[in-house]
């Protein structure tokens, strides 16, 4: 594991302390309702370089986000918000392709399972069981081939496991997930030298960043952090293959630890602070989740995840959150360091909803330390 001399993790942490729990929701609050009440219409298709349905990746992960934060702050209008969503989809996933194999089609799902729990209506849970039991009917498990897809898809196996207690999609998912860790690429996608992850088989050795460093993208390790969160949040304490999960889970916190920029940010590119450096909302915002959840949830030291989590969520809101409740410092989609770029307060990202989502998440586990 490498330390880099150029952050000092603990030097100031101490002298700072979580914002109450009152600004904290203010602000997921504000972000929010910027978003709602510039998406008004949940149907509405999004145009960039070509036109998607609402129900894309990038949605679904605004929605994991919302029903994160109706958690703690049941409005009526989030719920409505996600159900006239699902709604207009008639529960099904990108395109209607009920049948999908690809992880971003299926993200979408997690909240149609979100939102079945609270009103178990069979219709609400339909498609997506169906897309996983088609995959289920099959021996193939090298879908998951750029580790974003663990974040998407993940979750859904192990959500429906516990809903139909079979654990026949949890052992899939391990599968999945096993094979994209050891497999893809020349030797798995995750590093267990640096405990960290490769994007995709385009990055892993010989291919460095320019300062000779292995590329390490923020975001997409904090999907993987993301997913073991969700996963070990929906399983049973009994089922099978947690301590993988949180073993993977811990040994990703401690490298996070080690590279956490002196401002609370993380860089884009992890173990090269030169490469398109500069404050990034999203990874920073999916390493707070994982580490704030592994603090509320005992599976850490809290004496020392706990500064790390207070000086990254008090740079969020101090240089994420404008007073209108735009969410700066976001990069936009992409899958690697230079994509999107640049990225600064100002600038708006392609798609503004996963950003949020991603902030939803951390603050929603934020406000739930003591």
């Amino acid at each position: 594991m490498i330390s880099f001399g150029w952050i000092a993790p603990f030097t100031t942490s101490a002298q700072q302390k979580l914002p109450a729990k009152e600004k904290t929701l203010e602000a997921l609050r504000v972000t929010n309702r910027y978003f709602m009440d510039k998406w008004p219409d949940v149907g509405l298709r999004i145009v960039h370089e070509k036109s998607r349905a609402s129900n894309i990746w990038t949605r679904g992960v605004y929605y994991e986000g919302l029903m994160a934060l109706y958690k703690i702050d049941p409005q009526p209008a989030y719920l409505d918000y996600a159900t006239r969503w699902a709604d207009f989809h008639q529960w099904n996933l990108r395109d209607g392709d009920t049948y999908t194999r690809n992880a971003d089609n299926q993200c979408a799902g997690q909240t149609y399972i979100d939102l079945y729990l609270l009103e178990p209506q069979p219709a609400r849970i339909e498609k997506i069981k169906a897309s996983l039991d088609s995959m289920l009917r099959t021996d193939k498990i090298d879908d998951w081939d750029w580790i974003d897809a663990i974040q998407m898809a993940m979750p859904v196996f192990a959500q429906l496991g516990v809903r139909y207690k079979d654990p026949a999609y949890w052992e899939r998912a391990h599968a999945m997930y096993m094979y994209t860790r050891n497999q893809h690429g020349d030797h798995g996608l995750f590093n267990p030298q640096d405990n960290l992850w490769w994007r995709d088989k385009d990055f892993d050795p010989p291919y460095q960043e320019p300062n000779g460093q292995d590329c390490y993208w923020a975001r997409g390790n904090g999907w993987v952090l993301a997913a073991l969160v969700r996963v070990l949040t929906i399983l049973p304490p009994n089922a099978p293959h947690r301590k993988q999960y949180e073993d993977d889970l811990k040994a990703m916190l401690a490298a996070l630890a080690l590279v956490q920029r002196s401002d609370g940010f993380w860089n884009v590119s992890l173990h090269d602070p030169a490469h398109f450096g500069g404050k990034e909302t999203t990874g920073t915002s999916l390493f707070v989740y994982g580490m704030a959840w592994a603090v509320n949830h005992n599976l850490v030291d809290e004496k020392k995840y706990r500064p790390i989590v207070t000086r990254a969520w008090n740079a969020l809101l101090q240089d994420a959150v404008r007073p209108n409740g735009f969410l700066g410092y976001v990069q936009g989609t992409g899958k690697e360091p230079k994509d999107s770029q640049p990225v600064t307060h100002d600038s708006v990202p392609n798609f503004e909803d996963f950003g949020l989502g991603c902030f939803l998440l951390a603050g929603s586990e934020v406000y739930q330390m003591k």
